[in-house]
């Protein structure tokens, strides 16, 4: 049988070099599982970083709404500055420094014979950055029934034009309302003639989009080196501290920034006040028809 050694050689050929079917089909399932495991996992996981994440959500309003209520009931017995009591019509600034405001409170404060009846509210700054506070804010003191009016932070040493589009972007007046604000406290390094370009720039694009004048403001120290002999036809806003009756400068002012250490119901930073340099009438005509 000579035949059969060479026969036992290709078997034991064949064997060594033979991968079954069902091996092939085996290893493919085993993929298709491992997979079909990872997806799930990621599922999983997805599931409950989107149930953390609503949950936060649903706790932060749950926070807020609460904060509300305690806003509501912060009250204190005077307004806690000196009030210049020969203006008849009072009011404040915030910003997102006053963070939470309880607005219904802040309008219905008295003192006396003084009431709070109008609020700036800080709007942008820059080229394109915004108030975090000014959309609720904007709503909540128009909701309470206050005066409100809306201002942008200049930065002089950029474009004017570019940080009235931010503005415009994000302020919408109506009948009522303030007109528009840019404040300009600070030259950044720029020249005279810079700032009063890039505010020029500012205020002309402002008062196009709006048709109507913007207020100035700024503090008396910067507006005697930087804006004045340029500035006059637009109405001042003018902060000046730790005086009795008036600012101490030379031109025509529309408002008056008198202390930045207020009280105010409703709010529990200290507050910017205000006084408007005119009666009843002359507010109402300066408003947004």
């Amino acid at each position: 049988m000579a035949f059969f050694p060479a026969t036992t050689t290709a078997i034991i050929h064949l064997l060594n070099n033979f991968e079954p079917r069902y091996s092939r089909a085996s290893s493919y399932h085993c993929t298709v599982a491992v997979r079909s495991k990872k997806r799930k996992k990621i599922l999983r996981l997805f599931i409950v970083l989107t149930m953390m994440t609503a949950s936060c959500f649903v706790f932060y309003l749950g926070y807020l709404w609460w904060q509300s209520k305690q806003l509501a009931l912060v009250r204190y017995p005077e307004f806690g500055i000196p009030m210049p009591t020969e203006y008849e019509i009072h009011g404040i600034d915030v910003s997102k420094y006053q963070q939470n405001i309880a607005w219904d409170a802040v309008k219905d404060m008295q003192v006396k014979d003084i009431r709070l009846g109008f609020a700036f509210i800080k709007a942008t700054e820059g080229n394109a950055n915004s108030d975090p506070f000014f959309r609720r804010n904007w709503k909540k003191s128009a909701e309470a029934g206050m005066v409100r009016g809306a201002y942008h932070f200049f930065i002089a040493t950029k474009d004017g034009k570019t940080q009235a589009r931010n503005f415009i972007s994000h302020v919408t007046l109506g009948h009522g309302d303030l007109p528009p604000v840019i404040d300009v406290e600070q030259a950044f390094g720029a020249s005279a003639a810079q700032v009063k370009k890039e505010v020029q720039a500012w205020l002309d694009a402002v008062e196009q989009y709006y048709s109507v004048k913007p207020i100035i403001y700024t503090y008396v120290d910067f507006y005697e080196k930087y804006l004045k002999g340029s500035f006059d036809d637009y109405p001042l806003w003018v902060a000046h501290y730790l005086q009795p009756h008036q600012p101490r400068i030379s031109r025509a002012w529309t408002f008056w920034q008198h202390s930045e250490s207020g009280r105010v119901n409703g709010i529990l930073s200290r507050v910017d006040f205000n006084v408007f340099n005119g009666d009843s009438f002359t507010f109402k005509a300066l408003l947004v028809p």
